[in-house]
Order: C-alpha cells, then structure tokens, then sequence
C-alpha cells in the first residue's frame, strides 16, 4: 500500500493505518495508550459508540425507537446496563443496536482519521474489529491476547462483574484463534503492564517506524512475546 492515498469516498488516509483489538480485559487500553505516547492518534470505537448517543442525537433516538422505553434512563440517556442485559440475552435485539450504532461509529471514525491527515499514524482501537469483518481496512492489524482465566479475574476485580456474567462477555466475542488469524501482529500480555509496554515500543520499532521511514514491511503474522 502506498504511503498515503486517497480512498474510494475520496478521503485522504493517513501515513499508516493501524486496527487494534483484543478481546475484554485483554490488555488493549494499555497498548492503544502506548501508543498514543509514541505519537499516533488513537481513535477509540469504544468512546465513539459512547458518544454516537449522546442525549439529543440521531442515535439515541434510534436507538430508543428500536429498543424501547427500557433502554432509556430516568434523566433521558441511554440506560447503559439495561441495554447490555437486554442484547446479550437477545440476538435480535443485540443485531438492532449493532445496525444503528456501528454505522455512526464508523462514520465518525471516518471523519476523524481524515482530520488526522496524510502524515499520521492512526490507530482505530476496535474491540469488534473481527467480528465485524474489518481486519482488511488496515495497514496493520494489532491483536493483544490474554490468558482467559486471567482476564475473568481482571473483569472481576477491576469491573465488578461476576465470573459468570464475565465469562459471558468473553463468549459473545470472537475466539482467540478468530482474532489471530486476522492478525499481521500478535502482542501477548503475559508478564504485567511495564511488560506490556515494552512489548508495545518494540512493536512500534519493529513494525512503525520502518513505514514512517519508507521501508514497507507487512510480516505475514508474527508474535511479540514479552521478555
């Protein structure tokens, strides 16, 4: 791929065009961060289907047309808990709120990356890039994996969820071997966060910086174990 194009809706991409995902509780916040301190703009699909239903928007009236008074919080937002019990219990439900929300995601994440401009290194933190079939609008594709057991406890700890309930999240997610298979590089958090970190610079060494310095190295998928 050619350093910057532009694409089929004429808009300008970006130097280097990374997709990042990870299944919950993976680690991936922490790589999206480092990289972020090592200069790349990192849009966060999370934080954009946060903001897509915002009181007063075209979302969250869509999404209170399709779901129901029960999707709606007494202060008029979208009552965030009872919209995940009700579409991890319903697949019809759950295909609504994905037909609504991934759109406008996707829109804004458009936008922003062309903000970004042609001599960036964006990073789309998206946790459903496999499942959503988008491993191939990227450059690169980062996968960060995390022992299952390991990220049940975290999602306890950290969420306050039950092991249940997070062991549900887990299986309403694409597979472990889903994920590697779409990825050009596979970051194992095994060994805590400053490991996590350091794994995350090598990455950016190994994979970033040659595209930055126009040497073009796609690896056909390779894994960044921690030290």
């Amino acid at each position: 791929m050619s350093d910057a194009s532009e694409t089929e809706a004429g808009l300008v991409k970006p130097r280097l065009h990374i997709g990042l995902t990870g299944g919950i509780a993976s680690g991936k916040s922490t790589v999206a961060a480092e990289l972020a301190s090592l200069g790349a703009i990192v849009v966060d699909a999370d934080a954009l289907s946060r903001a897509v239903v915002e009181p007063g928007s075209e979302g969250l009236d869509r999404v209170r047309e399709a779901l129901g008074p029960t999707a709606m919080a007494a202060d008029g937002t979208l009552d965030r808990a009872a919209v995940g019990k009700l579409v991890f219990a319903d697949p019809e439900a759950r295909a609504l709120l994905n037909g609504i929300i991934h759109p406008l995601v996707r829109a804004e994440g458009r936008r922003l990356v062309t903000e970004a401009g042609p001599d960036a290194v964006v990073v789309q933190d998206v946790p459903l890039l496999v499942e959503t079939g988008q491993a191939g609008a990227y450059d690169l594709v980062l996968v960060v994996e995390a022992d299952a057991a390991e990220r049940v406890a975290r999602m306890v700890r950290d969420r306050g969820m039950t092991e249940d309930a997070a062991r549900a999240r887990i299986a309403a997610q694409a597979t472990d071997e889903q994920r590697r298979a779409a990825a050009d590089v596979l970051i194992v958090n095994d060994a805590g966060l400053e490991d996590l970190r350091r794994t995350t610079r090598r990455v950016w060494e190994q994979y970033v910086e040659p595209r930055l310095q126009g040497r073009t190295r796609r690896p056909d998928v390779e894994a960044a174990d921690q030290d």
